[in-house]
């Protein structure tokens, strides 16, 4: 990959980040986070919202890029407190002077799509806060193998490491329903990733 290619995946992704957060039906507020996989002078990278930035106002400097490989030495470590993950992260930025990168970075790291999205649309909020046996039961009935659940997890190095292994366990799904939390979608494209997105919003919204 050039370094044309990545520039161009990272300006698709930060297009459809402002599509996503300038919607508040997706993300209220501006919330949530987005990434895109590329390479760079070989090695691969990931390009992960940054803390503070609103989607509806992203730009390139707002998804501070980090050594993606590097981050895999800590999934199946010991576990790291939100000090030492934020540590762990600023230690595999390309540019010192970036943002911190979004507390859920891992996560975003280890689903495997080139391309993830993370909103709290409304639709999705109305019944992620319901019990989670509920919740759970509403996911399988209304998207079958297509979304994952995942139990409520605060966010952080926690939450990362539980939806790594769900998504691991269920290589199948396109998206995966955080209880208590909101939704992550991914594709291979940021096209496929947001449709995705809109697509679990629009049956919540039926429903």
């Amino acid at each position: 990959m050039t370094m044309g290619e990545a520039d161009t995946l990272l300006a698709s992704r930060v297009e459809s980040s402002r599509q996503l957060g300038g919607n508040p039906e997706l993300a209220m507020h501006g919330g949530g986070n987005t990434s895109v996989k590329v390479v760079r002078d070989g090695r691969r990278v990931l390009h992960v919202k940054g803390s503070g930035w609103d989607l509806a106002l992203m730009e390139p400097q707002g998804m501070p890029a980090l050594w993606l490989d590097p981050l895999f030495e800590v999934r199946d470590g010991p576990r790291l407190s939100d000090t030492e993950m934020v540590r762990f992260l600023r230690a595999n930025l390309l540019d010192q002077t970036a943002p911190n990168p979004s507390v859920e970075t891992l996560l975003h790291a280890y689903l495997p799509a080139r391309f993830v999205d993370h909103g709290h649309a409304s639709a999705v909020l109305a019944l992620a806060n319901r019990p989670e046996a509920e919740q759970r039961e509403t996911v399988r009935t209304l998207f079958g193998g297509d979304i994952t659940f995942l139990p409520y997890v605060f966010p952080g190095f926690d939450l990362s490491i539980a939806g790594a292994k769900v998504a691991k366990a269920e290589p199948q799904a396109t998206g995966m329903w955080l209880a208590q939390h909101g939704l992550f979608t991914w594709g291979d494209s940021a096209e496929e990733s947001l449709s995705q997105f809109h697509e679990v919003v629009a049956v919540c919204e039926r429903h």
